[in-house]
C-alpha cells in the first residue's frame, strides 16, 4: 500500500515525507504542482529511493488525482497543498481561492469516489487527513485562553477564510458521505527548508546578508510556534491512531511576541556565526509598517492530542530554534538557489 502527499515539495510536506521514509518501508506518492514555494531540492536525497514516487501536478485535476491512487493503491492521503502565506493573500488573494477551497474540494471528490469504489476491508482503512491552522479561529486577547477543537472559526485574512473553508468542505464530506476524514490545525512552524518569506528563514537570510531584519509595526504580535518534526510526528500519530472525522489541534507551547523570535535568533546567530565587526546581528532589527488586520495573537491548545493521542512536542523553542539556525547556517547553498527574482521582486513590494 502507499500514502498519497499533496505539496510534497513543500516546506511541510517535505518534511513529512523525508521523516515517513526515514522511518517506513511504505511508498509515498509525492505530488506538487512547483509553484514559487515548492522546490524539488528538497525531495533530492529521495532520488534513488525506490519507495518515493514524485508527480508534478495539481489537486485540483481529479483525473491525474484519481489515476494516481488508482495506480497505487493509495490507503491514505495527506493534503499539504496549500497556498500558506498571508502577506501574499492580502496583496492578491485569488490564487488562494483557487488552491485552498476549490483544490481542496476537488481532491475531496476523487477521494470520495475513489474510497467508495474499494471492497469493505480496505474502506474501512483509508483515511484523508488534511492540514490546516491555527489562524482559522482568529485573533485572540492576552487574556484569552488558547484556541482549542470547539472553538467558533473567525478568519480575518484572505489566507485564513480560505483555509476555514476548506476545513468545512473536509468536515462536510466527513458528514454527508462519510469520507474518513482528520483535521489538523497547527500553530507557527519553522526548522529546515521552510521559503524565505516567512520571518524566521527571512531574518536568517537578511542578517547573513547584512539586509535589515524587517518586524511589522512594533513586533509585540504573538504567535505560537512549533518545530517543523514535531508537526510531523504528530500528523503520523493522528493517522495512526485519531478518532476519524475528528480535529485535532497541534501547538508547540511557546508563545513568542515576533520581536523575541527575532532577537532569540540573533543571539543564536551571534553565538555560531559571529560577524567580522563583532557587532550584534540585532543591530539590522528594522520595524517597518504593519500590514492590514494584522491579528494580535494566536496560540493552540494541543490538550486533546496529547490527552487522547499521548503526544507532546519534543523540542522547546528554544531546541527548535538552533537547529533551524544550525541547518540554514550549513545549507546556503540551498537558501541562495530558492531566492529567485521573482521572490526579490516580492519582497521589494511588501517590505519596501
Amino acid at each position: 500500500m502507499t500514502i498519497l502527499v499533496t505539496g510534497a515539495a513543500g516546506f511541510i510536506g517535505s518534511n513529512f515525507v523525508l521523516d515517513w521514509l526515514n522511518q517506513s518501508k511504505e511508498d509515498v506518492v509525492s505530488l506538487d504542482l512547483l509553484t514559487y514555494a515548492g522546490n524539488l531540492e528538497n525531495l533530492c536525497s529521495l532520488n534513488d529511493n525506490p519507495h518515493h514516487h514524485f508527480v508534478q501536478g495539481d489537486i485540483g485535476d481529479r483525473n491525474l488525482v484519481s489515476s494516481l491512487l488508482e495506480k497505487y493503491q493509495v490507503r491514505a492521503i495527506v493534503n499539504f497543498a496549500a497556498e500558506s502565506h498571508v502577506d501574499r493573500s492580502i496583496l492578491e488573494p485569488t490564487d488562494f481561492i483557487g488552491t485552498n477551497i476549490l483544490g481542496t474540494y476537488n481532491l475531496l471528490e476523487s477521494a470520495r469516489i475513489y474510497c467508495n469504489n474499494l471492497d469493505q476491508n480496505l474502506k474501512q482503512d483509508f483515511r484523508f487527513l488534511h492540514i490546516s491552522s491555527d489562524e482559522v479561529y482568529g485573533s485572540l486577547s492576552s487574556s484569552d485562553p488558547p484556541s482549542n477543537e470547539r472553538d467558533s472559526y473567525k478568519p480575518n485574512s484572505p489566507y485564513s477564510a480560505s483555509k476555514a473553508a476548506g476545513d468545512h468542505l473536509v468536515r462536510a464530506w466527513f458528514q454527508t458521505y462519510k469520507l474518513p476524514v482528520f483535521t489538523v490545525n497547527s500553530a507557527n512552524n519553522y526548522g529546515p527548508y521552510q521559503f524565505p518569506e516567512k520571518l524566521i528563514p527571512l531574518c536568517i537570510l537578511n542578517a547573513l546578508q547584512g539586509k535589515p531584519l524587517p518586524i511589522y509595526g512594533d513586533g509585540q504580535q504573538i504567535r505560537d510556534w512549533l518545530y517543523v518534526k514535531d508537526h510531523c510526528a504528530a500528523i503520523r500519530e493522528i493517522l495512526k491512531h485519531g478518532q476519524i472525522g475528528e480535529t485535532y489541534n497541534v501547538g508547540g507551547w511557546s508563545e513568542k511576541t515576533n520581536l523575541e523570535v527575532v532577537e532569540s535568533l540573533c543571539s543564536i546567530l551571534d553565538a555560531l556565526k559571529l560577524k567580522s565587526n563583532s557587532k550584534s546581528y540585532a543591530n539590522q532589527i528594522t520595524f517597518v509598517k504593519d500590514r492590514l488586520g494584522h491579528d494580535k495573537r494566536y496560540a493552540i491548545d494541543a490538550s486533546k492530542l496529547e490527552r487522547e493521542l499521548n503526544w507532546k512536542p519534543e523540542e522547546t523553542f528554544e531546541t527548535g530554534l538552533r537547529k533551524t539556525v544550525l541547518w540554514y547556517l550549513e545549507n546556503e547553498a540551498w537558501m541562495h538557489h530558492v531566492v529567485s527574482g521573482e521572490y526579490q521582486h516580492w519582497i521589494q513590494k511588501q517590505y519596501s
